[in-house]
């Protein structure tokens, strides 16, 4: 049996890249898909190879930045499938600058396709998922959030975006504690693959090969989002895996390190030693990318 068969699922940015093959592999494990993308054309396109191959799927064109339209994309789930089961929060854009450059313009607008659009789609969906279950129905909702290595331990020249993922996996921590009691999960993801975003940033590295294994197809990515969206993983929320080529692992966040404890106020002159002897014990975090 397909693995989400008759699954309603939304994906966002789904029109290129990662969302192109979330849809795919969605479709071909039996899921009904809305191709959500701004360019109409790269959405229709993806929908209409879904249905060649025997799929089924609708395209949506809808601002995920904008409440009322995020509400619309949800609306558009229902009304042609009859439900809403899974949220794929996929769409992004990098607006890259170092700090000292950056722009009002450059960081509003990446906040808000990636944070705000986060939020927007995933509030209506939680909004349809509570009355669901608060009317006696049985909900087993997946949100599947996109964070990424920058967001997790930061990246030269991408403070605005870093900060982006980086609420994302906060967001998605916080998403899982709350709404476990309706039947939602929350997860995420911090991909690396090719990408129009990463095309342009690291493009020999991204590149193709000629043969062999193409460790960064998208495609490698996708059964992991698969699995996530289908009933089998009802009992995972509250993650955040990286995927990468044929590797997948489980990131491991925050947590309160060493500590030192006198028992009284700390006068400013002590905190040299005692800062200097906390730093010593703790674990050394990962260095930001591209130090």
């Amino acid at each position: 049996m397909a693995l989400c068969k008759d699954r309603i699922v939304i994906i966002t940015g789904a029109g290129g890249g990662l969302g192109k093959a979330y849809a795919e592999a969605f479709a071909a494990e039996g899921a009904k898909v809305i191709v959500n993308d701004i360019n109409e054309k790269a959405a229709n396109d993806v929908v209409n190879g879904i249905v060649a191959a025997g799929g089924t799927a609708v395209a949506n064109t809808n601002d995920i930045t904008d409440y009322e339209e995020s509400a619309q994309i949800v609306k558009q789930a229902i009304d042609s499938f009859g439900d809403l089961h899974v949220i794929v929060n996929n769409a992004g854009v990098c607006r890259d600058r170092m700090f000292a450059s950056l722009s009002e313009s450059d960081w509003d607008l990446v906040m808000s396709v990636h944070l705000k659009g986060h939020f927007c789609i995933a509030s209506n969906a939680v909004k349809y998922w509570r009355e669901q279950a608060k009317g006696g129905k049985e909900v087993s909702a997946r949100i599947i959030n996109t964070s990424s290595g920058a967001g997790l331990q930061g990246s030269i020249g991408q403070s605005n975006y870093a900060a982006a993922k980086g609420g994302i996996a906060s967001l998605t921590l916080v998403q899982a504690a709350e709404l476990a009691r309706y039947g939602i999960t929350s997860n995420g993801l911090a991909p690396a693959a090719r990408t129009g975003m990463t095309e342009d940033v690291f493009a020999d590295m991204m590149k193709k090969p000629e043969d062999g294994f193409d460790f960064y197809a998208p495609e490698n990515v996708a059964p992991l989002v698969v699995w996530l969206g289908s009933e089998e993983s009802k009992n995972v929320t509250g993650k955040l895996f990286e995927v990468e080529g044929g590797k997948i692992s489980v990131a491991d966040g925050w947590r309160q390190g060493p500590q030192k404890d006198k028992g009284a106020r700390w006068e400013a002159a002590e905190m040299g030693e005692a800062v200097a002897s906390l730093i010593e014990e703790s674990v050394p975090a990962q260095k930001v990318y591209g130090t």
